[in-house]
């Protein structure tokens, strides 16, 4: 799927979280809403003349999504703070959505142009992955 970079974004949430098991469909949609957003804002600037890509893999064992801006990328800090720790005020903004796609999702990789972002989520119960920071 292709979109105009925009912040209205329910429509591709629910195209997105459709064949999601309801138990995860909350967590999974808030985690790709604050993925869907920081392509549109930090990737793409919201330039509408910009697309977002997102393609939707489905297997038993998870789910996973792989997200594209046509932004200029950038370098990850994947430092969140620990559970419970407040981030300092300047990296409030900028440092809690990483922390966020860490924390809901098993798997979060971006690659090296920071331009593209997968996302994975383990479905079968008792084979929990690690998460992966960068």
């Amino acid at each position: 799927m292709s979109f105009a970079s925009t912040l209205y974004l329910y429509p591709v949430l629910d195209l997105c979280c459709a064949k999601i098991p309801t138990e995860l469909q909350a967590e999974i949609r808030l985690g790709l809403q604050e993925a869907l957003v920081n392509a549109a804002i930090h990737g793409n600037n919201l330039d509408p003349s910009k697309r977002i890509v997102i393609q939707f893999f489905v297997s038993k064992e998870e789910l996973s999504w792989v997200i594209t801006d046509q932004g200029e990328g950038f370098i990850t800090n994947c430092e969140c703070p620990e559970h419970g720790k407040e981030l300092p005020p300047e990296e409030a903004e900028s440092g809690r959505g990483f922390c966020i796609l860490h924390e809901i999702f098993d798997q979060v990789h971006w690659n090296r142009q920071g331009t593209q972002l997968r996302l994975c989520k383990q479905v079968k119960k008792g084979k929990k992955r690690e998460p992966v920071l960068c």
